[in-house]
């Protein structure tokens, strides 16, 4: 890959022909904050809208807030999105929610790329090590906080996030990259985008990245490094005026490096092997969209994907084959109904790899979801007042029929000022793991003889009943100034039938528990972030998140650990971003992050700052020189902790970086 790279510049230095292309390196000016609030999103209401006029409280991450930040990976660039909870455990493993319940399986926050859900059944919830594309492809990423389940299903209970790559028509010609640094040791990618007749467009890439491990709590090596590599295309084809298809895939393999505790049954006095890994990891997807537009306000979209993953480790293997196909259909009703609905399907079958540590029973699985949904959206004064109304209806192999229904109001009382308020009901459905599963920890149990180490088991529940959320929202945008915008959300949700880990037996020695709905609780907090134009060339943005969480086990569950959970996510949160465009073409960009104090079982992490900096020279349109630090305040340090007792924690090291960038 690297020789690739070098060809590449090598080639570029020596061409005389550019292509015409769209440029990627914009500055502050290009992008006023008017602008910023005028945005197009469409996670929000599945169509095109200004996300000044959205009811709901959403970030949009731009691919210059994604440059400009020096993020390397896609759950970075998340960390750039008030009240988005980015956690790294080590060189591999994240652990990301939205208004709480963070976690290293979180399951709380629906993730799609492309239209594509990055959603795992296995625990309903995301594998970041695997999920990436060229970041230089990303259009932007809209994050949604609270709840999206009236369009978007099951498990879109906390926030949603939408990555979306810009068409092929935007990235012609050729674009390579090429970094190196002390953490991030290796990440190299090359794009090419041409034309296929007068309306078709195509876009190939490759890309390869090498991350050194992590530290453990003492500053040693904790043995996580990885690598990956990754390629894929994209067409995008104006059949007709009417009619636009796009097709794209990607594909990836790569290798981790990972400590696992295994549990070993025949060694009696510890039942604990501590195993260097360095498992597989490897998958690929093939993606096909048809959009039939009617008019400016009626629209039809079709979409098929096919995905499939693999994932062998020594604790644990999973093959797994998707299929979805997803229908939607917009149109007006009248002068003030804008309605759509739509439909869709999904199947996933499983092969697993059991061992002693964990199992599924059975070990071959194929779950089936089917989906409807419909939302109005109702004009109640034009230009002023707007009130949104939806439902969905799913059936899965867990529970059964769920329903997920959404009232939003949006007041506009001028162009300055936008208050907004909703009511939702969401469900996150039991998981393949919370189902079926079969896990086997040690722990260290005090005895009158001293401690020994006693093999404790998590069995699964086939009774699991869906967690459900009913939340409560307002927020209010404003724009005072040409050279500030505000904007807040406010959020009370009540959660029922939260998973909880019941003991099979009232002794306090019990050693086997399952899986059970015995916990339920109540979150509320708010989010504020401001964007603030000091001059024509520099520009702030700060942001505050407070997060209050109460859990409660339901009295007879036995469940002691559950309700600690509230610990796991921190209760403040804040950011200021620094952008700076200074004379000679140079870009200067500082992020400051503050994260509180998480409290686990046993151990607390404790609060930090994170600093990032990042200076950039463009000397011309084609070239960009960038060298940065991430992580600058500490040699090491925590951020969180694994889910598994016995995985070792790891802590995230100080790294510097150079990269060049090149686009012709």
């Amino acid at each position: 890959m690297r020789f690739l790279v070098v060809l590449l510049l090598h080639t570029l230095l020596n061409f005389k022909s550019a292509a015409q292309h769209t440029n990627t390196f914009n500055d502050l000016t290009s992008l006023p904050i008017e602008s910023l609030l005028d945005m197009e999103v469409t996670s929000v209401a599945r169509k095109t809208e200004t996300l000044s006029q959205s009811p709901a409280a959403i970030a949009v991450i731009t691919e210059d807030d994604i440059r400009r930040s020096g993020a390397m990976s896609i759950p970075e660039a998340l960390r750039l999105a008030p009240g988005i909870d980015a956690a790294r455990l080590d060189a591999n493993e994240w652990a990301i929610s939205a208004r709480g319940f963070n976690d290293v399986f979180a399951n709380k926050l629906l993730v799609l790329q492309d239209g594509r859900t990055l959603y795992s059944p296995l625990f309903s919830g995301v594998f970041w090590d695997v999920q990436g594309t060229m970041l230089e492809d990303i259009d932007r990423i809209e994050v949604i906080r609270g709840p999206g389940a009236t369009l978007w299903g099951a498990n879109a209970v906390n926030g949603v996030i939408n990555i979306m790559t810009k068409s092929a028509k935007d990235t012609q010609g050729f674009l390579a990259t090429a970094l190196g640094g002390t953490e991030m040791q290796t990440l190299d990618a090359i794009r090419y985008g041409g034309r296929i007749g007068d309306n078709a467009w195509f876009r190939i890439y490759a890309q390869y990245m090498n991350r050194d491990g992590s530290a453990t709590t003492n500053g040693a090596d904790a043995d996580d490094s990885w690598q990956i590599g990754r390629g894929g295309f994209r067409v995008d084809w104006d059949v007709s005026s009417q009619n636009q298809v796009t097709l794209q895939g990607d594909g990836y393999r790569g290798a981790v490096h990972q400590i696992f505790g295994a549990f070993d049954p025949g060694n009696p006095p510890g039942f604990l092997d501590f195993i260097h890994n360095e498992f597989e990891i490897a998958g690929g997807n093939a993606l096909g969209r048809w959009t039939h537009t009617f008019s400016a306000d009626s629209d039809l979209r079709l979409q098929m994907y096919y995905d499939y993953t693999e994932r062998h480790t020594v604790i644990f293997s999973e093959d797994r084959h998707t299929f979805d196909v997803d229908f939607q259909h917009r149109f007006p009703l009248g002068a003030r109904n804008d309605i759509v609905w739509g439909g869709g399907y999904r199947v996933s079958a499983d092969s697993i790899g059991n061992t002693p540590t964990i199992a599924l029973i059975p070990d071959h699985r194929t779950v089936q979801l089917f989906s409807g949904f419909v939302q109005d959206e109702i004009t109640v004064l034009p230009q002023h007042l707007r009130l949104t109304l939806g439902t969905k209806l799913e059936r899965n192999d867990f529970t059964g029929f769920e329903v997920q229904p959404s009232g939003k109001l949006l007041w506009t009382p001028n162009n300055k000022h936008t208050f907004w308020a909703s009511v939702s009901r969401a469900v996150r459905t039991p998981s393949r793991s919370e189902d079926d599963i079969v896990l086997t920890q040690v722990r260290q149990v005090s005895t009158p003889f001293g401690p020994i180490s006693v093999p404790v088991m998590l069995l699964g529940n086939h009774a699991m009943e869906a967690e459900k959320l009913l939340a409560y929202e307002i927020g209010y945008r404003t724009q005072p100034h040409e050279r500030f915008a505000l904007d807040v959300a406010a959020f009370y949700n009540v959660y029922d039938e939260l998973r909880s880990l019941n003991p099979n037996s009232p002794s306090p020695t019990n050693t086997q528990f399952h899986t059970a709905n015995s916990l339920y609780g109540e979150t509320c907090g708010f989010e504020v972030v401001g964007t603030i134009e000091l001059a024509k060339w520099w520009r702030l943005r700060p942001s505050y998140s407070l997060l209050s969480m109460q859990l409660h086990t339901r009295a007879g569950s036995g469940d002691t650990g559950s309700e600690q959970d509230e610990g796991k996510s921190p209760r403040n949160q804040a950011m200021i971003r620094s952008s700076m465009d200074l004379p000679h073409h140079l870009a200067f960009d500082v992020t400051a992050r503050y994260v509180d104090q998480l409290t686990f079982s046993t151990f607390t992490i404790k609060s930090y700052w994170g600093l990032d900096v990042r200076l950039a020279w463009r000397p011309n349109q084609h070239w960009e020189l960038a060298v940065g630090g991430q992580d600058l305040l500490y040699d090491h340090h925590a951020e969180f902790a694994p889910s598994f007792v016995n995985t070792q924690r790891a802590e995230i090291q100080r790294g510097v970086y150079g990269k060049v960038t090149v686009q012709f």
